[in-house]
């Protein structure tokens, strides 16, 4: 509810502007056409990457609860199943770094320190993007992944900076370190 409130606010504020009385002002669609389609291509390229047998390199990871929507993840070296698995509603404790299609990191733990922990950061999976969400719930404490998130699981149609520019596709590597205080189902 809160976001649906945001973005009615934010598109009224939009329409105050010139944008909504100038004919001539693109659409976010049409201004980042460019950026929307070559990071579409690079995701169908990797969308269709194989490992050398001919298996998928990555899992495609559908959440139940966003229709139509998916994550490709590709996990680094053996999955730890004996450990725990996050919940949508838990805290993780995370390593990562962020980039973008063109491999332009815009972010990472690596300058933060949670709790006292050096390169480690610490979301609530309900508060960060969809993508994340979806591909953490899939992971125990101790896996590394690749996650890459289509734009509609990332920022969506959002200027987030120059690196982050509508409709981008967003890669991301990833230790699930650990989750603060577990919460059973």
């Amino acid at each position: 509810m809160k976001k649906i409130l945001f973005y009615a606010l934010a598109a009224a504020a939009a329409c105050m502007g010139a944008a909504c009385t100038d004919d001539d002002a693109k659409t976010t669609w049409e201004e980042y056409a460019d950026w929307r389609e070559a990071n579409i291509a690079w995701l169908e390229q990797l969308h269709s990457r194989t490992n050398e047998d001919g298996t998928p390199f990555y899992e495609v990871v559908t959440p139940s609860w966003y229709s139509g929507a998916y994550v490709l993840v590709h996990r680094f070296g053996e999955p730890n199943t004996d450990n725990l698995k996050p919940l949508s509603t838990s805290t993780v404790d995370v390593i990562y770094q962020g980039f973008n299609y063109q491999g332009e990191r815009f972010d990472s733990s690596l300058t933060q320190t949670a709790y006292g922990r050096p390169g480690v950061a610490r979301f609530a999976l309900n508060g960060v993007i969809d993508g994340w969400t979806a591909a953490f719930e899939t992971m125990h404490v101790g896996d590394s992944a690749e996650i890459i998130c289509p734009y509609n699981m990332a920022y969506g149609e959002t200027y987030m900076s120059s690196l982050i520019q509508p409709y981008s596709a967003l890669r991301f590597n990833v230790r699930l370190v650990d989750i603060y205080a577990y919460e059973k189902k």
